[in-house]
């Protein structure tokens, strides 16, 4: 650092989208950082020209004068989900089903290994919010509503994307990242109380006492901080009215100074220039003095560069705050072996989407579901599991065939997408006795003249992320809801299958015609683990990871509230 200009501290403070980054921007500017937003992923991307690609960059980077590494990143929200041929995992929502820590380790390390596999190093992962209400966008990304279960399963995720932290390791706060060739830097996101919001706006105020915040939504943190995690992104969301984004007294004050963190801040995309629209150097002041060290500044870094250069130049941020930020990037980039092997390994390219890797993500599959109804049909016995044998089998509805819809959002795409109808898990199951007819929306004709035996209804949400998906009513859309009646009226063995990334309003005349209610939540590429446990193959074990609501009017409603009356409650799950 006694070596750097004011220049090439700032160059490392600024992270910048791969499509300004040439050769020129690399190295007059001296860029430290690149993301790769979803909407610009090169979808038909092989891992080999990732690694030359991001190559590419780094000998730019290594090019300037003192030869810092770039650190290239990527949203893995569930799994390295914006690489082509990668393993899609259950979201969050899922894993906190499942209740189960070491697997969502092993899920950490395989999607290490496959961001690894494309030249990744530096993954913005695991989100770490307590959503505590159903209605914002990101709840799929929240692991559950218990601050408990939060903390277990981000113990667990760091370990998995960074290595498990040595028990002699240096002081508490300090980052880890195991070297070698298997781990990448990991993300906790969004600080803090982004799960909270009123009602459940995304980017929206958490209005609440200390206590609360403290005791629900801070305690993730606390956990990363302890197990090595390398960074943390701050929320564009406000607690009582102040942006996380400016909160010296959150970001310094507490993250810094008494959680003793010593990895660095980031902003999430833009974030900086949302403190206040009208004054962007009023932003970058209030961003930067309240202890933000790597700006996400995609498209204006220019902008930013020039604003920040100025103000450090004029006194107006100290030289302290700026070699306090580089510090705690460098010792990132130190502590990873970033300086020794800075380029990524064309060898690793065979851990992308590799058989062992989806085998995990259809275990992952069969351990989140959670069976939520489970009725006797009479001589046949309870609906599940249905028989492979000589039965006649309709399967139904807009998410049955169709992989884009399982996986949900943050999938290719930021917003996910629809298509890539390939999903033949249930033909696959059943012996070839048993007929299998498919009919997205069947009408009551064909349903009525089929004679079925049994039905699967799969219907759900279409995908969406962050604001996108907030919503205020929660019903299945349509034809969801349709489907179900037509088909759950006339066949005596329905099963409804519900792909959604949180609980969705049950009317009691909609689940008394539903004989068997599967709470699927995104279950990713490997649908083959949904079929698994509806033939019997694997019990039932998940759980709910979050409290299924009666109706939307009594929202927030989350386990230990005094008045507590959910239509099925927080842990609950048949066999």
């Amino acid at each position: 650092m006694e070596r750097m200009s004011l220049s090439e501290k700032i160059g490392q403070m600024t992270q910048i989208d791969r499509s300004r980054a040439t050769t020129d921007v690399m190295s007059n500017y001296c860029i430290g950082n690149q993301p790769k937003p979803g909407d610009r992923t090169p979808h038909n991307f092989s891992s080999r020209k990732w690694i030359m690609t991001i190559n590419k960059l780094q000998e730019a980077a290594l090019a300037t004068r003192l030869g810092i590494p770039m650190l290239y990143a990527i949203d893995a929200v569930h799994g390295h989900n914006y690489a082509y041929r990668s393993t899609i995992f259950p979201h969050n929502v899922g894993l906190g089903a499942t209740r189960d820590p070491q697997l969502v380790k092993r899920i950490g390390a395989a999607t290490a290994l496959e961001a690894r596999a494309t030249g990744v190093r530096y993954v913005f992962s695991p989100t770490i919010a307590v959503c505590r209400d159903p209605r914002w966008g990101r709840c799929y990304e929240s692991y559950s509503e218990d601050p408990a279960l939060v903390k277990l399963m981000t113990e667990t995720m760091i370990a998995g994307l960074e290595g498990d932290i040595p028990p002699n390791y240096s002081i508490k706060g300090v980052p880890f990242v195991e070297t070698g060739q298997t781990k990448v830097a990991a993300c906790a996101k969004h600080f803090v109380g982004d799960g909270g919001t009123s009602g459940g706006v995304d980017r929206g105020n958490a209005e609440m006492p200390w206590k609360e915040l403290a005791t629900v939504h801070l305690p993730p943190y606390s956990t990363a901080i302890l197990k090595g995690v390398a960074s943390v992104m701050l929320s564009y969301s406000s607690w009582n009215g102040q942006k996380m984004h400016a909160n010296r007294r959150l970001v310094t004050g507490l993250l810094k100074t008494r959680l003793k963190f010593r990895g660095f801040v980031i902003s999430d995309f833009d974030g900086i220039d949302k403190i206040k629209d009208a004054n962007y150097s009023y932003s970058v002041e209030a961003g930067i003095s309240a202890g933000i060290d790597m700006v996400m500044t995609p498209y204006e870094f220019r902008k930013f560069i020039r604003t920040l250069t100025y103000q450090v130049e004029k006194g107006i941020i100290p030289m302290t705050r700026i070699d306090d930020a580089v510090a705690r990037i460098l010792r990132v980039k130190f502590t990873m072996g970033l300086f020794e092997n800075p380029y990524a390994d064309v060898e690793m390219g065979s851990q992308l989407g590799s058989e062992e890797h989806r085998e995990l993500a259809r275990e992952a599959v069969r351990k989140s579901l959670v069976l939520l109804k489970n009725d006797d049909t009479g001589r046949r016995g309870p609906s599940l599991p249905l028989p492979k044998y000589g039965a006649k089998i309709l399967v139904a509805g807009t998410h049955a065939n169709n992989l884009g819809y399982q996986c949900g959002g943050w999938t290719m795409q930021w917003q996910g997408q629809s298509g890539n109808n390939i999903t033949q898990a249930i033909a696959s199951t059943v012996d070839p006795s048993t007929e299998v007819l498919y009919s997205v929306d069947p009408s009551a004709e064909l349903i009525e003249l089929g004679n079925f035996s049994h039905a699967i209804v799969v219907v759900g949400e279409v995908p969406y992320a962050e604001f996108d998906g907030d919503n205020g009513n929660l019903t299945i859309p349509e034809p969801g809801l349709t489907t179900i009646s037509n088909v759950c009226d006339r066949v005596v063995s329905c099963v409804v299958v519900l792909v959604s990334g949180r609980p969705l309003v049950l009317e009691p005349h909609l689940l008394s015609k539903i004989h068997a209610l599967v709470a699927a939540w995104l279950p990713g590429t490997e649908g083959q683990g949904v079929a698994d446990l509806l033939f019997g193959d694997w019990p039932f074990t998940g759980r709910l990871p979050r409290t299924w609501f009666k109706r939307v009017v009594l929202l927030p409603i989350n386990v230990g509230d005094r008045n507590y009356l959910p239509l099925f409650p927080f842990g609950f799950g048949l066999t």
